[in-house]
């Protein structure tokens, strides 16, 4: 899980120790330039103390600048690069208005401003909230479309509202319940949600479990203690198993490899209860192995293994690898009666699907190196988010609450298009080239003469669809 609002490194005076926070966070992301994010902390620090704390020593950090590291700590884990960190960093100055975008960009750049301009607009989504009643349903429909629009056209803008919102989760603990409801709401509704369709395994779970904390608050304690209770045998059970499937793996010669335990999440735990309407004893996987092997061969070869081992669950086997979900997770998920004739389940996945599961689209982001241009990235990229982006609603929409609105307004009325350039456009689903020129500017509407559609010429009173790529002539 990632590292804490109170992990941060301290000096003696209580004030963060930069030098120190940054020597950690290079253990998960290779810096292109340290003195430039340090410079952004100091910033971010030297904002916020003048602000919040005039006549006071560091003593009591401020909170603006403690929140940006914390999400910088959490965008570090996902091993994001400098750019997220940065924008991450000096946010929350922005929001509170502590510094202009202008002086942003003139200091950092036009991608660290660009993407604290990103998240900024998606900030509507919280602050939109009625008091007592949440979103309204028009601007439920509205700021999530602001929303899907804001990620396809750089992802990341997404990943720091999420750490976000992850830290103001956190931090909620101590304030009034109506504060804690709130936060815990949307969170679930929307956060949690689009973790899981960005396939950000670490940061789901954590997402879910606070949120079912205050919104399930007693369902929530009566799970914590059945597990607490247990925690020892399972532990010592475990182990056992862990020692038995290593010295199995040996024997097959199969290397290297990973064998631990794996905590089941609460939430995890109660929604099964639901869904399968049994009770905790019930839930198979509360006692379960994860082995990581080096190839897709060693995972059928391992899941043999465990099969000659112990007798299988019947109807408890999934095979990810072959039919991954859709969010891209790929594992082999079986159930077998362990030792002592006690359920136990086990899953099976290769170092680098674990990977995927646990940073999903981050993982794919690292490969464009440190020095991203989210402006230059290709058509075809975008074309890949953006279908992504909206299968997403499909998982909101389970929710109950966002149903209607996203299905009937930002699945079929609304569509999602291209400029020459890459950038998404949201329109009316009946959008024609003309409207699209309009959109773009009223001087383009006005020289308008004929439009191509993915390279092809199109009369102006052809209808647009998702995806396509519009150019104005």
């Amino acid at each position: 899980m990632v590292k804490v609002r109170e992990d941060q490194p301290l000096t003696q005076t209580g004030e963060v120790d930069i030098a120190l926070w940054l020597k950690r966070l290079q253990d998960d992301v290779a810096l292109r330039d340290v003195e430039e994010l340090r410079e952004a902390c100091e910033l971010a620090r030297h904002l916020a103390y003048n602000a919040e704390k005039p006549h006071h020593n560091w003593a009591e950090p401020a909170s603006s600048f403690r929140t940006g590291l914390e999400m910088a700590d959490i965008l570090g884990e996902l091993k994001l690069d400098q750019a997220i960190l940065e924008a991450a960093v000096l946010y929350r100055a922005v929001r509170e208005g502590l510094i202009t975008l202008e002086a942003i960009e003139k200091r950092f750049g036009a991608e660290v401003a660009s993407l604290i301009d990103g998240v900024l607009h998606m900030a509507a989504i919280s602050q939109l909230q009625a008091p007592r009643q949440g979103l309204s349903q028009h601007n439920q429909q509205e700021n999530l479309r602001k929303m899907l629009v804001a990620m396809v056209d750089d992802v990341r803008v997404a990943l720091i509202k999420i750490a976000e919102r992850t830290c103001a989760l956190r931090m909620v603990r101590d304030a009034p319940r109506e504060k804690r409801l709130r936060v815990a709401r949307e969170v679930f509704d929307i956060y949690a949600p689009l973790a899981h369709r960005l396939g950000i395994g670490q940061l789901k779970w954590e997402l879910e479990d606070l949120s079912f904390r205050y919104l399930q608050e007693d369902d929530y304690k009566a799970i914590a203690k059945q597990l607490a209770e247990k925690r020892l045998d399972r532990d010592r059970y475990i182990h056992d198993v862990v020692e038995t499937l290593k010295g199995l793996l040996d024997q097959q010669g199969i290397t290297p490899y990973d064998v631990d335990g794996r905590a089941k999440h609460i939430y995890s735990i109660w929604r099964k209860m639901q869904r399968k309407h049994i009770d905790f004893s019930q839930v198979y996987d509360v006692r379960a192995v994860r082995i990581l092997v080096p190839e897709v061969a060693d995972c059928y070869t391992a899941l043999g293994i465990v099969h000659s081992r112990w007798h299988h669950v019947p109807h408890e086997f999934d095979d990810y690898i072959a039919n991954p979900k859709r969010n891209g997770y790929q594992s082999l998920h079986t159930a077998v009666i362990g030792p002592e004739n006690k359920v136990l389940e086990i899953q099976i996945r290769t170092f680098s699907m674990h990977e995927e599961a646990e940073l999903g689209v981050c993982a794919h982001w690292r490969y464009k190196g440190h020095d991203v241009d989210s402006k230059s990235r290709s058509y075809e990229e975008k074309i890949a988010w953006l279908r992504q982006v909206l299968e997403w609603q499909e998982e909101v929409g389970e929710l109950g609450d966002l149903r209607e609105g996203l299905s009937s307004d930002v699945a079929p009325d609304r569509i999602y298009v291209f400029t020459p350039d890459g950038h998404v456009i949201d329109m009316p689903k009946v959008a024609t080239p003309i409207d699209f020129a309009y959109r773009v500017h009223t001087e383009i509407g006005h020289r308008c003469r004929g439009a191509k559609v993915d390279g092809r010429i199109v009369p102006l009173t052809y209808r647009l669809e998702t995806g396509q790529q519009v150019e104005i002539l």
